[in-house]
């Protein structure tokens, strides 16, 4: 969680590419949190069957 807060708090004395980079970055995972989260949900629903 630190690095997180680091990168955002860095992501605001940086350039354009470095924003841009930070921005990546946090999307990414985000979109690799949310797909746990769905293939975690899925293996629930078919565990119940």
């Amino acid at each position: 969680m630190e690095t997180l807060v680091d990168l955002i708090s860095g992501m605001s004395h940086s350039t354009i590419q470095g924003f841009v980079g930070v921005t990546g970055i946090v999307v990414f995972l985000g979109i690799i949190v949310l797909t746990a989260v769905h293939r975690i949900k899925e293996q629930m629903d078919q565990d119940e069957h």
